[in-house]
């Protein structure tokens, strides 16, 4: 299984914050990624922890001084800088970021980041007063001029006991722009609307009709296609996730408003994916108090829902520049019989089919194995991975089959 950085050459820069201890976890987090990690950091960020920790996470040298040359041949801030795909400065204190902001070179991570072409995320971490304060606002509008990537802080009680702006981000807000950073941007400029997890019929005040979708295919179906660079809008059902970052988040219950909010943006959309797993039917009617247990079989009449992915097939060649439509079905025999029923039906260009039979895929665990079709007759059989992973792969394959058609 191919890691999502691998090959790639990341840069840590950590300057002197107690949040400097979360960056250890970050590390090991990247190297999992497929990444190779080496870390400088400055005089102040020896501090709250030692070199020694970050040689024995990475099995790399820990640079921090400016002329501490073992290897006259290759000098530090500058052989650091070239080989650097990507550098990440975290946390990144008031000082750290005035220093890059006025192109300082006064300590090794400074002038690594001044000789750099490589993309750079500055994560600020420091006490609310002193983000706030107008001159470390400029500093950041300078580094977001020159083109960094300046992730803005979460907001909560700070180690000196302020409340406020400045808290290290977490990690997978970082993570999701690390990953976007590095990625080809082969969907710039294309808008994708995204499906996602369950659709809820209430019947009554506390009781609905659902299904077991965690919604974990569709965000990453969306988080894979933030990070290949496209707008991407996330009409989700009800679930418990995090949504990636970067996204228009658009939150529904019921297939009712799942479908008019699809519809509503259907003309913007330039790839439509819809992976939500949509009640089929719906009560009749619903109760305006809470059905009580009488001893007696109630009967509880259903009424259709409107196919949301078949309305999208009829009307999709209807516009000038037709969306690209993918489909997901969940089946428990025959899969490619009823994958290329439904492919043809409803007028889709690929349809994701995975085996809910499968204890290891389909709903409410973290992996997939899909099979993948297209109009042309193509078919991908992929083998069991991450849903993450997965959704690279099909986003993989849609971008390949645009670039040759």
């Amino acid at each position: 299984m191919a890691a999502v950085l691998e090959n790639k050459n990341i840069l840590c820069g950590i300057s002197g914050s107690i949040a400097a201890y979360k960056v250890c976890d970050w590390v090991r987090s990247l190297q999992r990624e497929g990444a190779e990690v080496k870390v400088v950091m400055t005089k102040s960020a020896r501090k709250f922890v030692t070199p020694l920790t970050f040689a024995a996470l990475t099995g790399n040298t820990v640079h921090g001084a400016m002329f501490a040359v073992r290897d006259e041949e290759h000098i530090p801030h500058i052989s650091l800088a070239r080989s650097s795909d990507l550098i990440l400065v975290a946390p990144a204190t008031a000082q750290t970021i005035a220093r890059l902001a006025h192109g300082m070179a006064d300590d090794l991570l400074a002038a690594i980041v001044l000789a750099s072409e490589a993309k750079i995320i500055v994560c600020p971490a420091m006490n609310s007063k002193m983000f706030l304060h107008a001159a470390t606002q400029e500093n950041i509008r300078k580094l977001k001029e020159y083109g960094y990537l300046v992730i803005e802080p979460d907001s909560g009680m700070m180690a000196c006991g302020e409340e406020g702006p400045g808290r290290l981000p977490e990690w997978h807000q970082v993570r999701d722009a690390v990953i976007t950073a590095l990625t080809p941007q082969e969907l710039a400029g294309k808008t994708v609307l995204v499906t996602a997890g369950p659709t809820e019929e209430p019947f009554d005040p506390v009781r609905f009709l659902g299904n077991r979708s965690s919604g974990k295919m569709g965000y990453a179906m969306a988080a894979a296609a933030r990070q290949l660079g496209a707008r991407v809008i996330l009409v989700s059902g009800p679930t418990r996730l995090v949504p990636p970052a970067g996204v228009e988040l658009i939150n529904v219950r019921t297939a009712a408003e799942m479908y008019r909010e699809v519809l509503s943006r259907f003309d913007v959309a330039d790839i439509i994916v819809k992976a939500a797993a949509v009640s089929d039917f719906r009560p009749t009617e619903l109760s305006a108090g809470k059905i009580k247990k009488t001893g007696e079989n109630i009967s509880l009449p259903l009424t259709q829902n409107r196919d949301i992915l078949q309305k999208l097939g009829e009307i999709k060649d209807q516009r000038p520049n037709p969306p690209l439509l993918i489909g997901f079905a969940a089946e428990s025999d025959n899969l490619l019989e009823y994958g290329r029923e439904k492919l043809q039906k409803k007028n889709l260009d690929f349809i994701a089919i995975n085996d809910i039979t499968a204890a290891d895929s389909g709903f409410a665990v973290d992996t997939n194995r899909v099979i993948l079709l297209d109009r042309q007759g193509g078919q991908t059989e992929f083998p069991l991975l991450s849903k993450e992973e997965t959704a690279r792969k099909i986003w993989n394959q849609v971008v390949s089959a645009k670039r040759s058609a």
